[in-house]
């Protein structure tokens, strides 16, 4: 899955939380990394972790 869909399905998904709720995004598109946080900041979420392997990105935020 390549971009933009890892950022339309977080925002699809985030749309289903609340306030306050934790959601763990796992992709393979590298450039998730910079894409969904740069969605988080304009859209009042908060990134708490990312991580990389070989095979997958993961990047997990707070709903705001």
């Amino acid at each position: 899955m390549l971009c933009p869909l890892p950022v339309i399905k977080t925002q699809d998904k985030v749309a289903e939380l609340q306030s306050g709720d934790i959601l763990e995004v796992i992709c393979t598109d590298p450039g998730a990394l910079n894409d969904i946080p740069a969605w988080c900041r304009i859209n009042g979420h908060e990134v708490l972790d990312t991580r990389e392997t070989d095979d997958e990105v993961s990047i997990i935020l707070k709903v705001g």
